[in-house]
């Protein structure tokens, strides 16, 4: 299935631009649209957090406050937005199909990010969101899990800095789960352009399930030519071996199944999705 429709949530972060140049990039490769989505903060959502003890006076000013900052933001996105794309020759139209063509909008919402962020992801056959900033912690990226778990679709994390390429070499990481078996469903569409796949599995890794050698058989019946590497955990940690593997291959794409494990556990005693969403630095795509 070809990928027609990108999200691109963008909340004025650094990352954003990155964000914006991996969506544009994924576009003109696959003549899309970009729709990039800011969801602006209720104001409304301001009081129940005020706790007790404050006048209403004082919970009147909170509100304007975060109106004003709001408004602030949503204009920054904006206008990161239209020089972005003034800047790239991006046509800026709805939505339609053309071939040849990517054409972008811009979109501003208000609600909770998380909640409007996932809706809009199900009608979308790819969700872009920039890659966290330096220093937050990203297992408590509300939007990004939301989109994770609640909306069905995949996701890709966009590197801090743009890419030069995106699909031309995809790597698979592979080990036989649920979550696994979705990343490669969401990884054909660029493996069949791609010059080169690989996939990466380790025993470490594996769980119960289907072997690497059945993957290969299964990308084959889709006519679709890869080979295998087995990688070693570096310093006890299976994800920097996964992303290292990934780099050996000048991988410009790594599709992998996100929390097989639980996010709870993840968050507790970290794990494979939480080290490659904080290290990696090439385009990932993660799929549930």
């Amino acid at each position: 299935m070809a990928i027609r429709k990108i999200l691109l949530p963008l909340t004025g972060t650094a990352a954003g631009e990155a964000a914006l140049a991996t969506a544009l990039m994924t576009a003109r490769i696959w003549s899309a649209h970009v729709t990039a989505l800011h969801v602006r903060v209720d104001s409304r959502d301001v009081a129940p957090l005020a706790g007790e003890g404050l006048s209403g006076a004082m919970i009147e000013e909170m509100m304007s406050a975060t109106e004003k900052e709001s408004a602030d933001r949503a204009h920054a996105v904006r206008g990161l937005f239209e020089r972005f794309v003034a800047e790239h020759n991006v046509l800026v139209a709805e939505a339609k199909y053309e071939s040849g063509v990517a054409t972008a909008s811009f979109a501003s919402i208000i609600g909770r990010e998380e909640d409007l962020v996932a809706q809009q992801a199900r009608l979308a056959d790819l969700t872009i969101v920039p890659h966290p900033e330096a220093g937050e912690d990203v297992s408590s990226s509300d939007a990004l899990h939301a989109v994770l778990f609640d909306s069905g679709r995949p996701v890709l994390i966009a590197p801090h800095l743009a890419p030069q390429r995106v699909g031309s070499r995809v790597c698979i990481a592979w080990n036989g789960t649920a979550e696994s078996a979705a990343s490669v469903l969401a990884a054909l569409p660029w493996a069949h352009r791609a010059e080169a796949v690989r996939v990466l599995t380790s025993d470490e890794y594996q769980r119960r399930g289907p072997g690497a050698a059945d993957l290969l058989t299964y990308l084959a019946l889709h006519g679709i030519t890869a080979d295998i590497a087995t990688f070693r955990p570096v310093e006890r940690d299976v994800g920097a071996g996964l992303l290292k593997a990934a780099r050996d291959f000048g991988a410009d794409l790594l599709s992998m199944g996100a929390y097989s494990h639980s996010r709870l556990r993840q968050l507790i005693l970290g794990g494979v999705t939480r080290y490659i969403l904080e290290n990696a630095d090439l385009p990932v795509m993660m799929s549930r």
